[in-house]
């Protein structure tokens, strides 16, 4: 009867935020209830649950759930501490396991350490023993780094962007798991390293030069002698020594074919990375473009104050374009600001209320916006994602309407790739002339199928497709698209822990 642990720890940070997640932005769980929620939602634990309760003889440990509430700046050394501190305990006091999965995103980073993944699993291999299984599920925005593959057996990793593949990567995570546990396979994992940081409409895996990439990982992966491949390309907003992309391969301990296969991913990608980057329309243009719109919705895409990359969403860019151009038509816009909520409680439904939006976490890019509203909706935020329909928890939430202006404010960030935060607040965004959306993709018929126009939108912040802008200083150069002509010299990099 093999009994297996369940761990989570998820984050992903853009260290050009300048304000720092701590402790209060995870959802901490332990034992039974991390097994409870995690089968009434769409996520990468819900998905191995999904194969490890369809398995026989199968007995669950599950220790603890570190869960971002939403993606943010750096996380603090002190909140990293006490967050690793619970996680590490559990796995302690749990009984002797014969595997473990281990859910992680990839690209956290705190104040001084650049790689926490990986210094985590480092810590649970010495609790567990050299000889316990460990298979990994990793965000393809996650950043691998060699002390990740050293401490684990096996790293899975989606394959779909916009992420629709949650569930599926704990399915395949789980199966493989329980193939090594029961001694099936032994695994081997090729990575190569590729020096870029990519953005855009290529990346989007269904359509765009990606593809070539992804769909060759998954050819691997499903043929005889493959157990796991991906391309991950990264966070590049996570500015650690270890950001690039990667390609990786793991095989059933056939080194040569892990080696030819990333090797081959890793070029397939470099062949179309020139693409990968987004043409961007200036905050002026963006506000002429919507004004000038006659019929239908324009979606302005903020990715630059992307919550679920790592932004503040307190950019009040957008918001300010459109008003100093004199736009009429009606807008949505999602902001964050605690000060401005607290205004609106204050105030109550149906009243006005006077308040300043924006800059209220990244002052040195925004500066408040002064606005006179009514508000016209209180919640406490909590509502359920639209994609995996995992809790999300945005804090107290005001809807104010100032003029033909709609904002949905609330006290803290939370994930903005899908519709959620609107239609929770009784904002159908089809229903207005103008919507911000921050986020770099979202599933298309969410935003893109019906947009009248859709403009990339080239506004300040924290997560800017604009890459050179950012100021990276901790990554390896030279890298593309920061340096020109950097060099493609793939080498592939084996790691195996029970040839």
């Amino acid at each position: 009867m093999p009994r297996i642990l369940i761990a989570e720890c998820k984050q992903e940070v853009s260290t050009f935020n300048p304000f720092q997640s701590g402790y209060a932005d995870f959802t901490l769980r332990h034992g039974q209830s991390i097994l409870d929620y995690h089968r009434q939602v769409r996520s990468e634990v819900g998905g191995a649950l999904s194969v490890f309760d369809a398995t026989p003889g199968v007995e669950l440990v599950p220790a603890c759930s570190a869960h971002f509430i939403t993606s943010g700046g750096t996380l603090a050394d002190a909140a990293f501490e006490r967050i690793a501190d619970e996680l590490l305990s559990s796995i302690r006091a749990a009984p002797p396991v014969d595997g473990v999965y281990f859910s992680l995103h990839g690209a956290m980073a705190t104040q001084s350490e650049g790689d926490p993944e990986g210094w985590l699993l480092e810590q649970t291999r010495k609790i567990v023993g050299e000889q316990v299984p460990i298979v990994i599920s990793l965000d393809l925005h996650g950043i691998l780094t060699d002390r990740m593959l050293e401490q684990s057996d096996a790293a899975v990793a989606f394959h779909t962007y916009p992420h629709v593949d949650f569930f599926s990567t704990g399915e395949r995570s789980a199966r493989l798991l329980l193939r090594i546990v029961t001694g099936e396979v032994k695994p081997v994992t090729a990575k190569v390293r590729v020096p870029a940081l990519v953005r855009g409409d290529e990346l989007i895996t269904a359509s765009g030069s990606i593809r070539h990439a992804v769909n060759a990982a998954m050819a691997v992966e499903q043929s005889a002698g493959g157990l796991s491949a991906a391309m991950m390309w990264g966070n590049p907003f996570t500015d650690v020594p270890a950001l690039a992309s990667n390609s990786f391969v793991v095989t059933n301990n056939d080194p040569a074919l892990a080696e030819r296969e990333a090797l081959r991913i890793a070029h397939l990608f470099w062949e179309h990375h020139e693409k990968m980057q987004v043409p961007l329309t200036s905050l002026a243009d963006a506000a002429r473009q919507t004004k000038e719109n006659s019929s239908g919705t324009v979606v302005l895409v903020d990715a630059a104050d992307a919550t679920s990359s790592g932004a503040s969403g307190d950019s009040n860019a957008i918001l300010r374009a459109l008003i100093d151009a004199g736009y009429a038509g009606t807008a949505l816009i999602p902001i964050v600001d605690p000060a401005a909520v607290e205004a609106a409680f204050r105030s109550g439904i149906g009243n006005e209320v006077k308040t300043t939006v924006g800059g209220a976490l990244d002052a040195g890019r925004f500066t408040p916006l002064p606005i006179e509203g009514r508000v016209r909706m209180l919640s406490d935020g909590w509502f359920h994602s639209e994609t995996t329909r995992e809790l999300w928890q945005a804090g107290p939430t005001a809807v104010i309407q100032a003029d033909h202006i709609t904002l949905i404010v609330t006290s803290r960030a939370v994930s903005l790739y899908d519709r959620a935060l609107f239609l929770a607040h009784g904002c159908d965004p089809q229903h207005f002339g103008a919507v911000v959306v921050k986020s770099p993709q979202c599933e298309p018929h969410m935003f893109k199928d019906w947009a009248a126009r859709y403009i990339d939108v080239d506004a300040p912040g924290s997560t800017s497709a604009n890459l050179r802008s950012l100021g990276h200083t901790q990554c390896a150069r030279p890298m593309f698209p920061l340096d020109s002509a950097v060099p493609f010299q793939p080498q592939a990099k084996l790691f195996q822990r029970h040839p």
